[in-house]
């Protein structure tokens, strides 16, 4: 019995909502339209170029606001290019990271902050690889001869430059060791070398947690030649010399007994 006032079609409706088998729905799905390229290529490009994108980002774009925010497949497989901010001691530094350069839009788009309150928190500390330099007046111990020689050198060379830092690891004060370049006068240079090469850093001699990058006898070749020619700290009397590494050594051996 049909009531008043409903459709007369009811029967019709409920029949065409009746289950249709996988099978039927299958058969009666328009295939030719998924055959046609012009249907789902430009979706395929879109969907590519939009993943490549990110993982461009990630990988190269992205910017790296300190040491702890690097990603552990990073070392000895990347490096980072940015600005040196701060110059601490003789061997180690703060860079601003501009992943890019320039044609990123760092320096004429985007600016490097230069107050120290924009900056904090937002530079990667870098330890040069493979060598110690003289150690300056902190945690109560007085400064070793030439300590402001070797961080007066560091600044004059690297400060306000642009470098990029070939990473290997982060060491236990969270800096990240790294192979430092520079370009001067449009040549790449070396900054740990270089240092040696001026006769103001040594080679690093620590038994364990020594990270060369390969060029420790590049760099041990260089100290001996800075030896011979009396640059920077070899000049004084070889009785009077006392290397960075023999300096902490002596300065642990007497803290220790007020420990």
């Amino acid at each position: 019995m049909v009531w008043p006032f409903t459709s007369a079609s009811k029967k019709e409706d409920e029949s065409s909502r009746q289950p249709v088998s996988w099978d039927e729905s299958l058969n009666g799905t328009d295939w030719q339209h998924y055959k046609d390229p012009r249907n789902w290529v430009p979706t395929l490009l879109v969907t590519t170029t939009v993943l490549a994108s990110l993982k461009i980002y990630r990988s190269y774009l992205r910017r790296i606001p300190g040491a702890t925010y690097i990603q552990p497949s990073f070392f000895r497989k990347r490096s980072v290019f940015g600005r040196v901010t701060s110059v601490g001691d003789g061997d180690n530094f703060h860079m601003y990271h501009t992943p890019g350069g320039r044609l990123a839009g760092w320096g004429w788009l985007r600016r490097v902050p230069t107050k120290k309150s924009d900056l904090k928190n937002k530079t990667i500390p870098i330890r040069l690889a493979g060598i110690d330099a003289p150690e300056g007046a902190h945690f109560g111990r007085p400064a070793q001869p030439y300590s402001t020689d070797a961080l007066a050198w560091l600044s004059s060379y690297i400060l306000g430059r642009r470098v990029r830092a070939k990473i290997y690891k982060r060491d236990q004060y969270d800096r990240v060791v790294a192979t430092v370049f520079v370009r001067r006068f449009l040549i790449r240079r070396d900054v740990g070398l270089e240092m040696i090469k001026s006769g103001l850093a040594t080679t690093y001699e620590a038994k364990t947690g020594a990270e060369f990058g390969g060029l420790e006898e590049k760099y041990k070749a260089a100290e001996i030649k800075a030896k011979a020619r009396k640059r920077g700290m070899w000049g004084v009397e070889p009785q009077f010399f006392e290397s960075p590494r023999d300096y902490k050594t002596r300065m642990s051996l007497e803290e220790s007994p007020n420990k």
